[in-house]
C-alpha cells in the first residue's frame, strides 16, 4: 500500500469534512460541526502517521500513537504533537454523542451543542489539518513530487 497516496487521499477527505463543517456552523448545526471536525481530525493525523511510516490504527483517537511516533515528524510539527493528542482525545469524546445525542438521558444531539462548541471543534480541526497539509506539502518537495 502506498502510504502517500493514503495520505493524500485523507488529507482530502479531512479538508472535505472542514468545508461540510463550516457550512453546517453557518445553518446553525452545531452537533454536525462537532462530528465534522472530529473526523476531519482523525483522518487529518492518520495522514501525519501514514507520511512517517506508521500504520494508522483502526480506532478512533490516534493521540497516543502519535506521540509515541513523534521522533518521526520535524521538529515543527512534533513541537505541537501533545496538542494535536489533545485535540484528538477531546473530539474522541464527543463522536457518537454528536451524531447519536445522550441516548441514556433522552437528549438529542441538537441539544447538547451550541455555537461555541462548535466553533472550538472546528477551530481546532482547522488547527490540526493545516499542519497536516504543511506535512504534506514539505514531504512532496522533498520527494520532488
Amino acid at each position: 500500500m502506498n502510504n502517500y497516496r493514503m495520505a493524500r487521499s485523507y488529507v482530502r477527505q479531512a479538508e472535505e469534512r472542514l468545508r461540510h463543517a463550516s457550512e453546517a456552523l453557518e445553518t446553525g448545526n452545531y452537533a454536525y460541526v462537532v462530528r465534522q471536525s472530529q473526523e476531519a481530525v482523525e483522518l487529518a493525523l492518520k495522514a501525519a502517521l501514514r507520511l512517517v511510516g506508521v500504520e494508522p490504527p483502526r480506532w478512533h483517537d490516534v493521540g497516543p500513537v502519535l506521540k509515541a511516533n513523534k521522533e518521526r515528524f520535524p521538529r515543527w510539527f512534533r513541537e505541537q504533537v501533545g496538542r494535536f493528542a489533545l485535540i484528538s482525545r477531546l473530539l474522541r469524546h464527543e463522536r457518537e454523542t454528536s451524531m447519536y445525542g445522550d441516548e441514556e438521558m433522552g437528549v438529542p444531539p441538537d441539544e447538547l451543542y451550541g455555537p461555541e462548541d462548535a466553533r472550538w471543534a472546528l477551530e481546532q480541526a482547522k488547527l490540526v489539518v493545516g499542519a497536516v497539509v504543511k506535512l504534506l506539502s514539505e514531504w512532496e518537495g522533498l520527494q520532488g513530487s
